[in-house]
């Protein structure tokens, strides 16, 4: 996932483009503001690989300080809950960095499954990484939410 916006005139225009890629019937974006917080803390987008949301790749990030607060998980159920339940996406992929232990185990946390390593597929900082591509289907989904809780 690219990094968000670093000033308040470009959030606003990333949050314009946003509306306009979910109007389009491509992409969808939240943001996560916890209970009595006034800014966001973190942020999920999903795009379409395929017409009508069949397949579709999501990617998010939350603040360091709400690691490990259960904060992620419960947002990751909403959106998951809202991706299967409400636009009908039937796989739905992610990409995490090989050495990001906490977001792979996030995944594996909410019944996604990993499907192999795209080797030297992220450039970050000048320096190529390995992702992990993980899959969630729809049919997956009932039992892993019930085991994500």
């Amino acid at each position: 996932m690219s990094p968000l916006p670093p000033t308040v005139d470009s959030f606003g225009r990333f949050v314009g483009w946003n509306h306009e890629q979910r109007a389009l019937g491509i992409s969808f974006c939240f943001v996560v503001i916890p209970d009595g917080i006034d800014s966001p803390v973190g942020i999920f987008q999903m795009r379409s690989l395929e017409s009508a949301f069949v397949t579709a790749e999501w990617g998010f990030a939350i603040g360091s300080p709400f690691w490990g607060s259960g904060l992620f998980a419960n947002s990751a159920r909403l959106v998951l809950d809202f991706a299967f339940g409400t636009v009908g996406v039937r796989r739905l992929e992610a990409r995490a960095c090989a050495e990001n232990r906490r977001g792979n185990g996030a995944l594996r946390k909410l019944g996604a499954t990993p499907e192999g390593v795209l080797r030297r597929a992220f450039l970050w900082h000048g320096k190529y990484y390995d992702q992990v591509l993980w899959s969630l289907l729809d049919t997956d989904w009932p039992r892993a939410s019930k085991n994500a809780r």
